[in-house]
């Protein structure tokens, strides 16, 4: 029984793209409000790294990890059904590296194909798995990690901003349609955050403008209002306000946390 509106006790969280990030600032917040956190990712080593990372605040709270590669089309939903047939998960946090940079006109067709499966499909497998579970308890919280390019495409990130605004409109659809059961959908739209994905942005961008690091930093860094980058613990705040019984009543929203940079409501 949750007794407290922020209060995650005896909940269990899976968290994507866990060893790192936003994934892993986001797990850290759930634990913190007492849930039960399993991180998933592919790299055993980081995820057992990520794993002593976690809090433990009540006695009953334990953690742990599944190692899958969502980008793993072929074998991906076997492995999902074999990890996830005997526990029940009432909060499914679906997040997963950003596809390779690039101008969409330049992009191959496989690349499309790959982050459809690496993105849409497997959240939406996992997603299949976890709604028998959420439903039976009477919690559920999804909660897609997306961007802020659903709203406006982000220039040099084609395939990202196809493949995330695919991502969108599926959430809004799920959202209608588990909204009879009490459970919510809702998408996370970060921002420039300072993770090794905005790293990679920032290499990209050096290499194909000639210009320092610093110096494309600073460019990115003007756009915001703010003056700044987001830090991972402000996008898993976020996160863990979703995730809590406090937003019962939101669902098939976007909540952009970038500072002010999107340039619409």
């Amino acid at each position: 029984m949750i007794h407290k509106k922020s209060d995650l006790h005896h909940i269990n969280a899976l968290v994507c793209g866990g060893s790192k990030g936003i994934g892993l600032a986001s797990a850290v917040k759930l634990a913190e409000m007492g849930a039960n956190v399993t991180l998933l990712s592919r790299n055993i080593e980081k995820l057992s790294m990520a794993l002593d990372t976690l809090p433990v605040i009540h006695a009953q709270q334990t953690h742990g990890y599944i190692s899958i590669d969502l980008g793993d089309a072929a074998h991906l939903e076997t492995k999902i059904k074999n990890h996830f047939r005997d526990k029940t998960f009432s909060i499914l946090i679906n997040n997963s590296g950003g596809p390779e940079a690039g101008p969409v006109s330049q992009a191959e067709p496989e690349s499309f194909l790959k982050a459809f499966h690496q993105h849409l499909i497997a959240s939406h497998l996992l997603t299949q798995a976890l709604i028998p579970g959420m439903k039976k308890s009477q919690y559920g919280r999804i909660i897609n990690i997306i961007s802020t390019s659903v709203k406006i495409p982000l220039s040099g990130l084609g395939v990202s901003n196809t493949i995330r605004g695919a991502m969108a409109s599926w959430s809004k659809t799920l959202s209608n349609e588990l909204a009879p059961f009490g459970i919510t959908v809702n998408n996370v739209l970060p921002g420039a955050t300072a993770t090794e994905r905005l790293d990679e942005i920032i290499n990209n961008k050096s290499k194909k403008l000639m210009k320092d690091k610093s110096s494309v930093t600073e460019e990115m860094v003007r756009e915001i209002p703010m003056g700044r980058f987001a830090k991972p613990e402000e996008i898993a705040a976020a996160v863990g306000f979703l995730a809590s019984p406090e937003a019962s009543y939101i669902t098939g929203i976007n909540i952009p946390v970038d500072g002010g940079r999107t340039g619409c409501l």
